[in-house]
Formats: structure tokens, C-alpha cells, sequence
């Protein structure tokens, strides 16, 4: 179950150190496995003990929720933080959820879509209806007011061509995934903004997810990047077979550190954050120092403040070049710890 006292002092440090944002994952109904099943309560605590960390939801399940309550309590998380809140979004992948709750899956895009559409409106809107679909409402005030303007930030994350194409018409980032990576999801991106003729500032924004592994010498973090190799195999085969699947081939070192790592020196994660920005057009990194449990606490909180000390001061003055390419913000290429 972890400890909930150390997670706290990790969110505390990661907040001094400069660290962008720190995100985490919805999962329900696992009693010994799972913690934090409200994503939304965690990141009250989170957001009453920092500064100026943001919260991020990677990602919300939209067709899980009544929209008009969720779309609340996100505008009163928002308030409650001054304006530190993104919202990752998304339609769900976990048929025992949709079991337990009585929810058709087959429902879950509509559901998806009309949720989607009665949160941006009860957040922009003085009141907000709606006349069909599975919810039935009639001029709702949804308040407080978000105190980000006209709500705040919101990230799809999704593969199937319908899902991103609602991120693309609408102006909204990609949540990137990393286990599979981001490369089945931007082609898809990127012929939905070509069809939309849309900005490419909404591809700026999307989030990237790596692996990092940073440490003082290339050998240290090599050695590290093979113990996480393992434990990830080995994980990924024990999740295969839980859903009574065939494992998949372990994943390879090349592999791994092509698609889903950034390792070695603070030299090296720079440059390599570099070249993944410039390969893929995304200016955002959700950065998995613990590798979602994979990593001892001590050891990711002294990744997090080698990174700190020595990549952000670097990705800091390649944003305020005048010769860099512009970046969003303060915080370049990270927007925090995902867990």
C-alpha cells in the first residue's frame, strides 16, 4: 500500500526543488493494491501542502461520473489552489469498473463525449442544460468559477481516432502515454489538427512520459536502467497473466532506452530531453522517477534532486535564449513526477 507519509514529504521536496507539476493515475476497486482510488482527494492534501506544484489527473474517467459533480468539485479543487489544477481526461479502459458500476462500456464514448461537453460549459457558462443524453438537466449554476480563465487546462488522453479527433477540434492537448509510448498516438494527432486545420500549439502542449534514470556517472545509471528492466519485464508478464493473457516478449535495453527512458548523467538526460522535444514536437515531460513503484522512494527523491540541481538550470536557460525554440513556461520539458 506504500507509505502515505513519505509520499507526502517526496510531494513537499519536489515542490522546493522547482518541479513543474505531479500527476497521478485513477484506478478503483483493487482494496489492497490501491490507495489513492480518488485522485481528486489526494490532490486537495497535495495542493494544501505546496506552493506552487501543480496537480494533474492522468487521467480522470469521464463516463464514470455525473459530470455536473465532477465539474464542481475540479472548479473548487481549482479555487482551493489559486489555479494549480490540469485535468486529464479520459473514456477508461477497465472492464471490471464499468462492471461494478452497472456502466455499459459500449456506452462509454457517448457518455465520454456529453460529459466533456456539460463540464465546459458549466464551467464557462452561467448555467448550464442538457436535453438528451444520459444526463437530463435544466439551467445548473456550477460553481465556484475556476480561477483559471475559461476553465482549467484540460488533456485528452486517448488512441482511437474519435477520441483524439475531440482533442484535436476542440484545442486540447494529448496526454501521452508511455506503456505503449506516444508513437501510436501522434500520427493520429496529427492528421486530425491537418484536418481540422487546427494549431499545432495544442501538439506543443501535449505531454510527453518517460522513465528517468539520472545519476552522477553513465555507469551508475546504466546499472539502474538493467535492475529497472528487470522489474518492469517482470511486471508487465505478471499483469499479462492476471488477465489470463500470454506475457509479452521482455522489452530489450535498446528498446527501452529508445521508446520509454531517459538515463545517464545530467549531460545525458539534457541532451536526450532535447532531441525528444525536437523529434516529436512536444515541450512537456512527465517524468516517472519511481517508475510507479519500480524505484525506491530514497532513490527516486535523489534522481529528483540531481535533475533538479543540474537539467532544469540547463532546459531553464535554453527557454530564455533568444536563439531556443520557444517553450511553455518556466518549467521546460517537465511538468512533474508522475506516480
Amino acid at each position: 500500500m506504500g507509505d502515505h507519509a513519505a509520499l507526502m514529504r517526496l510531494v513537499e521536496r519536489a515542490d522546493a526543488l522547482g518541479f513543474g507539476g505531479i500527476w497521478f493515475n485513477e484506478f478503483h476497486f483493487a482494496r489492497e493494491a490501491l490507495p489513492y482510488p480518488s485522485t481528486l482527494l489526494l490532490g486537495a492534501e497535495i495542493l494544501a501542502r505546496t506552493e506552487r506544484l501543480r496537480f494533474g489527473t492522468s487521467i480522470l474517467v469521464l463516463p464514470l461520473y455525473h459530470p455536473l459533480m465532477l465539474a464542481e468539485q475540479i472548479a473548487q479543487l481549482d479555487f482551493q489552489s489559486g489555479g494549480r489544477v490540469d485535468v486529464g481526461i479520459g473514456r477508461g479502459t477497465e472492464p471490471a469498473t464499468f462492471a461494478a458500476l452497472e456502466i455499459p462500456r459500449d456506452d462509454a464514448h457517448r457518455r465520454f463525449c456529453e460529459a466533456l461537453r456539460i463540464m465546459i460549459d458549466a464551467w464557462r457558462k452561467p448555467h448550464c442544460s442538457a436535453a438528451a443524453g444520459p444526463w437530463k438537466f435544466a439551467n445548473v449554476a456550477v460553481g465556484p468559477p475556476p480561477v483559471q480563465k475559461p476553465h482549467p487546462p484540460v488533456y485528452v488522453a486517448g488512441v482511437s481516432e474519435e477520441t483524439v479527433d475531440i482533442a484535436a477540434r476542440n484545442g486540447f492537448p494529448l496526454l501521452l502515454s508511455l506503456e505503449p509510448n506516444e508513437a501510436r498516438q501522434l500520427p493520429v494527432f496529427h492528421a486530425a489538427l491537418e484536418r481540422h486545420g487546427a494549431s499545432r500549439a495544442s501538439l506543443k502542449a501535449s505531454s510527453l512520459s518517460r522513465y528517468v534514470v539520472i545519476a552522477p556517472t553513465r555507469a551508475e545509471a546504466d546499472e539502474r536502467v538493467d535492475t529497472l528492466l528487470d522489474r518492469l519485464n517482470t511486471r508487465r508478464a505478471e499483469r499479462a497473466l492476471a488477465r489470463g493473457m500470454t506475457p509479452p516478449e521482455p522489452r530489450s535495453r535498446a528498446s527501452m532506452m529508445a521508446d520509454f527512458t531517459i538515463a545517464g548523467t545530467p549531460e545525458d538526460c539534457h541532451a536526450q530531453l532535447c532531441a525528444l522535444s525536437a523529434r516529436t514536437g512536444s515541450s512537456s515531460i512527465r517524468c516517472l522517477f519511481s517508475a510507479n513503484g519500480l524505484i525506491a522512494n530514497d532513490v527516486a527523491l535523489r534522481g529528483m534532486e540531481l535533475f533538479a540541481a543540474e537539467v532544469l538550470p540547463a532546459l531553464d536557460r535554453q527557454a530564455s535564449s533568444p536563439t531556443s525554440s520557444e517553450n511553455a513556461g518556466n518549467e521546460p520539458a517537465l511538468q512533474g513526477v508522475n506516480s
